[in-house]
């Protein structure tokens, strides 16, 4: 039998996966956002709109979410719990691709356990444009029975998987590429201006160093494609999103009693970026702040804009 598809969450990353989902799922895919305009970008790929969260968890076996964070998970999958108790819903699968702390993914699949509903926490990585190519990583924390279900839905959405764990472990492998990603950056954006300063050309750097041992995903993608050419748009992933995700990270090292001197380092830099014109604009503009002499000692301390 093939499971009837659901889809919670139409934004810049959902939007793609569910529209890879509606074009190459042999079954029904179902949609619900409160964006008319994302709604019928899907609808046009092949899913169904539904009105309600209620709704699709009635008439979906496995559902999927991609939210701007944790509350937001907690919330609309307590909605889909009360919705199958009450109205004896055919959702039996809840997987989360939204990127929350570890245990909010914990105790949402202990929540749905007495409905009967399983979880699996599925956080994406790389780009936007991975995720419209159906070629993300995903990191993916359930049981086994689970991962051997939700896999082959997972297949038409990213070309990576990985089974980190029970429940949980997707997150935990999420937040450690995110901040890896996240440190990288900002080490590539002094470097770039360093090079920059001392007499060679930032392509010339990066095209020299992609040949060596400082090659990285995010020196070929952010470096080349934001950096270089200084385009940090609106409505991509924000300091203020990365400061959410960073968030998750120093929640999780708490739990765990371990210092992270260095990703606080790298925090700094987007809690800076968020007082400035780079606010709500593309995270690899972080490079200007170094350009601004925004990061000296003296300007972290409140002496300079």
């Amino acid at each position: 039998m093939t499971d009837t598809i659901g889809f919670i969450g139409l934004g810049v990353m959902g939007g793609p996966m569910c529209r890879n989902m509606a074009t190459k799922h042999d079954g029904r895919v179902l949609a619900f956002d409160l964006s008319d305009e994302a709604l019928h970008a899907v609808e046009e790929a092949g899913a169904t709109r539904v009105a309600t969260v209620e709704e699709l968890a009635e008439q979906a076996d496995t559902i999927f979410l991609s939210l701007p964070g944790g509350p937001q998970v907690e919330a609309v999958s307590a909605a889909i719990a009360a919705a199958a108790s009450a109205a004896g819903g055919r959702c039996s699968l809840l997987v989360d691709l939204s990127t929350t702390p570890v245990e909010v993914a914990r105790s949402v699949a202990a929540a749905l356990a007495p409905q009967g509903i399983a979880f699996a926490d599925a956080p994406v990585a790389r780009t936007r444009e991975a995720a419209q190519k159906g070629a993300l990583a995903i990191m993916v924390g359930a049981s086994g029975a689970v991962f051997a279900r939700v896999k082959p839905m997972l297949d038409m959405i990213a070309t990576d998987i990985t089974h980190g764990g029970d429940v949980g472990a997707g997150q935990v492998l999420k937040l450690a590429n995110n901040m890896l990603v996240f440190a990288n950056t900002v080490a590539l954006a002094e470097m770039m201006v360093l090079g920059e300063k001392a007499g060679v050309a930032p392509e010339t750097l990066l095209d020299a160093v992609s040949k060596g041992s400082g090659d990285s995903f995010v020196l070929r993608n952010h470096g080349r494609k934001a950096m270089l050419p200084r385009d940090f748009p609106d409505r991509a992933f924000s300091p203020e999103y990365v400061l959410k995700d960073i968030s998750y990270v120093f929640e999780l090292a708490q739990q765990t009693g371990v210092a992270l001197p260095a990703a606080d380092a790298a925090r700094s830099y987007y809690e800076a970026a968020t007082r400035t014109d780079l606010s709500g604009r593309y995270f690899p503009g972080v490079i200007e702040l170094v350009e601004r002499g925004a990061m000296a000692p003296k300007a972290r301390k409140g002496e300079a804009a």
